[in-house]
């Protein structure tokens, strides 16, 4: 790509919503710690720098800090803490409210041009503040760009250099024009350009696997899930025959899984996939264990064990794995110290695999979120069936078997599952959700069946609609169509006597359970 921004994590909630922002512009972006060197960022020669909002007073030990030549690195964006940064290196006054400035404000554009380019002179708009400190005056050298009623600077820029910043959080959805801010960032004042595209990226990941890989044989993970059906049609376009896709059976899989996976990857993509059936392997291993951290890491071991009896039993000593992890993998693993946000989940594909495992990883994904590997998907060619499907986790149906896995409890939750997609899909709603998925819980309640007393099982149902997968909001079914799932799970799944409805968003809550 021959522009590149730089995202700093600050420790902000919104933190990836700035980089899904600029993705979608065409601009590619990633997001890095804090804790990298001014060495390492010269080399990196992005394009611009985003500096993110966080919780800490730029004055508390051990807040997020840079040095302060940063600021003449490239074009720089202080959001929210970002611009505290910034005025406190250059010598301006924070003063500390006492109380946090949370939700939606009014600012008035004080200056239309450079950041504010395409605004009105004066013209108010509607913004999103979540900060408790705030900038009392600009710094000796800057202009300020914006004002609101509570704050006197709410944006400010340099006389002459490329640095500007904000108080409020472009990149939410509350900030009306938020992403005219961050698209006069990119363009204007960065002179970005917008060549990141499925085509750039696909042609990108080709010449870097075909380097990588060489002559040696590859193994890909498949599942039958957009993220790893992605992958292994974009290297086995890379690299042809060398790829062997090797499909487990867990026995942790959604209804006719297996059966739908073979007949798209060997009769339709001429792909050569191998099937191992594994399902008392994996049952055996998950037996007792409820914790989900650990069930990650049970299936994350187990799978690479298969991986490499499949592939010694096929005569070739491969070399590679192929694995469809994803950005939004990666950065809810790491912690904001070592890495860009706090670690919410441990995912199979990134902190659960064996650490003597013999393959190196190839990962063609990494970089990308759900929706753009949507897109290269369609650009490689891969059916809608594929594409469009709702993401399904690695770990499969074990993390929503809350509690121990057993055979049972995964059967009931299979059927239920296949019941509950399918009057989704009749009711025509399927492409308005992101993901929808039921949930064994784990515990028991009476009710009346058939004039006795039943003391069964409770499925909750899960559904979301989101634009990536980092934030998003529980999906409002018609009350007839939730009456109708009831009913049919209730009356066709044994062992059921009660199916609940998640109303919860992410945040606070994830959108799996475990």
């Amino acid at each position: 790509m021959s522009s590149r921004i730089l995202i700093f994590d600050c420790g902000s909630q919104f933190t990836q919503l700035i980089a899904r922002r600029v993705r979608e512009a065409h601009v590619y972006c990633e997001i890095h710690p804090p804790t990298r060197s001014l060495a390492w960022i010269r080399e990196w020669q992005p394009t611009g720098i985003i500096l993110s909002g966080g919780p800490n007073s730029v004055t508390d030990e051990g807040a997020p800090t840079f040095d302060r030549a940063i600021l003449d690195v490239a074009p720089i964006l202080g959001v929210c803490y970002g611009m505290q940064w910034i005025a406190h290196m250059e010598g301006a006054r924070l003063v500390g409210s006492g109380k946090r400035e949370y939700g939606r404000a009014e600012v008035v554009v004080e200056e239309a041009a450079g950041l504010w380019a395409g605004f009105s002179p004066s013209e108010r708009t509607q913004v999103w503040m979540s900060h408790a400190d705030h900038v009392d005056s600009v710094p000796v050298g800057y202009v300020r760009t914006a004002s609101s009623a509570d704050n006197p600077v709410v944006g400010f820029r340099h006389e002459s250099k490329p640095i500007h910043a904000i108080q409020f959080h472009a990149e939410v959805a509350h900030t009306v024009r938020g992403a005219d801010i961050i698209g006069n960032f990119l363009f204007e004042v960065c002179a970005a350009k917008p060549d990141w595209t499925p085509g750039s990226f696909i042609d990108m990941e080709l010449a870097k696997v075909r380097e990588t890989v060489g002559t040696a044989h590859v193994i890909c993970g498949l599942s039958g899930g957009v993220d790893s059906s992605v992958a292994a049609a974009l290297v086995h376009r890379a690299i042809g025959d060398q790829l062997t896709c090797i499909f487990v059976d867990t026995g942790l899989l959604r209804l006719h899984e297996r059966e739908q996976v073979e007949r798209t990857f060997r009769q339709h993509m001429g792909i050569k996939l191998v099937t191992v059936r594994a399902e008392e392997r994996f049952l055996g291993a998950l037996a007792g264990v409820d914790d989900p951290e650990e069930k990650r890491r049970i299936i994350g071991h187990t799978f690479i064990d298969v991986f490499e009896e499949a592939a010694a039993r096929e005569g070739k000593d491969a070399a590679f794995l192929v694995q469809g992890t994803l950005y939004p993998d990666v950065i809810e693993s790491f912690s904001p110290k070592g890495g860009p946000s706090a670690t919410i989940k441990t995912h199979h594909n990134v902190g659960g695999l064996k650490p003597d495992m013999k393959f190196k990883l190839i990962e063609p994904l990494r970089e990308l979120f759900k929706d753009e590997v949507r897109n290269v998907g369609r650009s490689l060619g891969l059916p809608e069936e594929v594409v469009g499907r709702h993401p399904f986790p690695g770990p499969g149906l074990a993390i929503r078997v809350l509690g121990a896995v057993g055979e049972r409890e995964v059967d009931t939750l299979r059927r239920a599952d296949a019941i509950y997609l399918e009057e989704i899909r009749a009711a025509g709603l399927y492409d308005d959700i992101w993901q929808a998925f039921a949930v064994f819980l784990p515990i028991r309640s009476v009710g009346v069946m058939g004039d006795g007393r039943t003391y069964e099982h409770v499925i909750a149902l899960r559904a979301v609609t989101s634009r990536d997968g980092m934030t998003a909001d529980w999906f409002a079914f018609p009350a007839e169509v939730l009456a109708r799932m009831s009913n049919r799970i209730i009356n066709e799944v044994p062992g059921v006597n009660r199916v609940v409805y998640d109303v919860s968003s992410k945040p606070p809550a994830t959108i799996e359970w475990e």
